[in-house]
């Protein structure tokens, strides 16, 4: 067992089924494929007349900005909802090099491209990692609020009409043709306003309204776990930032967190220091004062900036379709464990969704149906759903105890893992090992495991 979860650990990712997507701005219509989006319409769904498919996009994040800006390129009347215009969310902020080419990311948003990391174990032991990377290679670390508000600008350029407003509730329809009545306060793009009550009437809802969405609400999606991430952004002096100009750290101990790790990555001109956990979020600022804590050295003399907090999925919701409604990103719970990773799925996602109503409704010239948007849930769950199960194991077996997350970060030194895993997170796709290779890891990872077991009970007696 611990050989098969450790072979797709370093595999992280299947094979995409498409090919990367090389969408340029300057055309448009290249981001629709025509072998790809081939016309499977249902013979049943009506024709749309003196109009085209309406679409509302709740959320402008990730998975929102993607799903508005491919709807928009293929033909679709799309509206974007989403309230705040600048938010800030506590994400750590990575990507993986194959988001930039796949989603056409001018580097100008990219602050930093990491090229080293390094993983502290509880006794703080620090395992340099990198040393794998090529001259080119690197995970971009961006803010939320920058990357956001691009996507969103681009699927407004795109087409899509981006509403500033505040998605209350939807009235469903009882047939498969009668639209979706959204009620929502618009605010016109004023700060502080009390906002104007405005219904909008759409053929589909696409909610990336995030972890705790009220599109999800309306369609009885069911509740999930969550984890709450805490972060601070701290202004720290320039002579410091210099060791944080291409390194980013992670911890992990029962200090940081009982069931993740906490973070230090580098921003434009700060770094984001931060934190989360599932199953004490009570003590979540406890957590943080540790984080901070175990890298004092490094930050000493640094500035809170600003404080932000927010729910992250821990896995999929019950139900993510119903109707001519379908769920994506956070909403939908398309965060990894272990890794946390989540602003790739999220884009993800959308862009996935979207293609599929785009093929269903022939660019938009019939009405969708429930089979349609299905088409999107079981490509989706071909493609990621063995990456979330393996990810769920290896945080159950590696975040359990402070003896198994020095085991973890042992496991981490090895030069082999580091290849792998880089390869499969950087480009998203399993990559080929060597099978002795693959076995002496496995080996290896016994060993570790054993030892942490030993460890264990050896401080189990100790605190008897």
């Amino acid at each position: 067992m611990t050989s098969i979860a450790l072979k797709s650990f370093v595999g992280l990712r299947q094979a995409s089924l498409e090919k990367p997507h090389l969408t340029s701005q300057a055309k448009p219509s290249s981001i629709i494929n025509p072998r790809k989006l081939r016309v499977i319409a249902s013979k049943s769904a009506p024709k749309l007349t003196n109009r085209n498919l309406r679409v509302a996009v709740i959320g402008g994040g990730p998975a929102g900005g993607a799903a508005a800006d491919t709807l928009a390129k293929g033909g679709v009347e799309t509206y974007l909802i989403e309230r705040k215009m600048d938010n800030c969310k506590p994400c750590g902020g990575a990507i993986p090099l194959c988001m930039v080419g796949e989603f056409d990311l001018p580097l100008d948003i990219i602050d930093r491209r990491v090229t080293r990391m390094k993983m502290i174990s509880p006794s703080n032991v620090a395992v340099d990692i990198g040393q794998t990377l090529k001259p080119h290679e690197y995970i971009g670390m961006v803010r939320r609020e920058v990357l956001d508000a691009y996507l969103r600008d681009r699927a407004k350029a795109s087409g899509a009409e981006v509403i500033n407003g505040l998605f209350l509730k939807m009235d469903v329809p009882r047939d498969g043709v009668s639209p979706y009545v959204l009620h929502y306060t618009g605010y016109d793009g004023k700060a502080g306003g009390v906002g104007e009550k405005r219904t909008l009437e759409v053929d589909a809802v696409i909610g990336a309204d995030g972890a705790n969405s009220r599109v999800a609400k309306g369609i009885g999606a069911g509740d999930y776990d969550y984890a709450i991430a805490f972060q601070e952004r701290i202004k720290i002096p320039d002579d410091k930032m210099v060791y944080y100009e291409n390194l980013a750290e992670m911890y992990v101990g029962d200090d940081v967190s009982p069931d993740f790790y906490g973070w230090v990555f580098p921003k434009s001109d700060h770094v984001a220091v931060g934190t989360g956990t599932v199953t004490h979020k009570g003590d979540i600022k406890k957590f943080q004062l540790a984080t901070r804590n175990r890298a004092k050295d490094k930050i000493l003399g640094g500035k809170i900036i600003r404080v932000e907090a927010h729910p992250i999925p821990e896995h999929p919701r019950p139900r993510r379709l119903l109707g001519r409604v379908a769920l994506v990103g956070d909403a939908a719970g398309y965060v990894t464990k272990c890794s946390g990773e989540g602003i790739y799925f999220a884009a993800k996602s959308g862009r996935m969704c979207a293609e599929a109503i785009i093929e269903g409704s022939e660019n938009g010239k019939r009405m969708v149906d429930e089979g349609d948007l299905r088409k999107y849930l079981e490509k989706w769950d071909k493609t990621y759903w063995p990456t979330y199960k393996v990810l769920d194991v290896l945080q159950k077996v590696f975040y359990r105890s402070n003896p198994a997350r020095e085991a973890f970060v042992e496991m981490c030194a090895d030069e082999y893992v580091q290849k792998m895993t880089f390869d499969s997170y950087l480009y998203k796709t399993v990559a080929p090992g060597s099978p002795l290779q693959d076995l002496k890891l496995a080996v290896n990872t016994i060993g570790s495991l054993v030892r942490a077991n030993a460890l264990r009970r050896e401080m189990d007696k100790l605190s008897v």
